[in-house]
C-alpha cells in the first residue's frame, strides 16, 4: 500500500511539473495552451503560474517519498486540481489544449484519490 500511495503521489508530480517547460518563454506557452501570448503581461503571468507548478510537482515528489507531507499533498492536489477541473466547466468553450489540460487534471484527481484510499486503509491497519 505504500508503494501505491508514493506512486500515485509520483504520478501527480510528473504530470505538475509539465506545465513547468512554460517557463522557458512564449513558444513554450503557446505549445502547452494553443494560445498567443505576445501581450507582455500575460506572458509573465503565465511564465510564473509554470514556476508555481514546478514548485507544485516538486513538492508531489518529495510527499511521495515522505510520509509526513502525504495528508498536505492530497490536500493541495485535490484542492488545486478539482479548482482547474471546476472553473473549466464552468467557464466552458476552451480549446483543445486545454481539454488536454483538463483530462491531465482528471487523471491526476484519480491517482491522489486512488493514494487518499490507500492512506487511509494504511492509518486503519496501523496499531493504536
Amino acid at each position: 500500500m505504500r508503494a501505491l500511495i508514493m506512486l500515485m503521489l509520483f504520478v501527480v508530480g510528473v504530470i505538475h511539473l509539465l506545465p513547468a517547460v512554460g517557463l522557458l518563454g512564449r513558444n513554450q506557452l503557446t505549445t502547452l495552451y494553443g494560445l498567443p501570448f505576445d501581450e507582455p503581461n500575460l506572458e509573465i503571468l503565465m511564465r510564473h503560474r509554470a514556476v508555481l507548478f514546478g514548485l507544485l510537482g516538486l513538492f508531489f515528489l518529495l510527499a511521495a517519498f515522505n510520509p509526513a507531507l502525504h495528508i498536505l499533498a492530497f490536500t493541495a492536489g485535490v484542492i488545486s486540481i478539482a479548482s482547474f477541473i471546476w472553473l473549466a466547466l464552468a467557464v466552458g468553450d476552451y480549446n483543445a489544449q486545454i481539454w488536454r489540460v483538463v483530462v491531465a487534471d482528471i487523471i491526476a484527481l484519480v491517482c491522489l484519490s486512488i493514494g487518499i484510499a490507500a492512506h487511509v486503509l494504511v492509518q486503519s491497519r496501523a496499531p493504536v
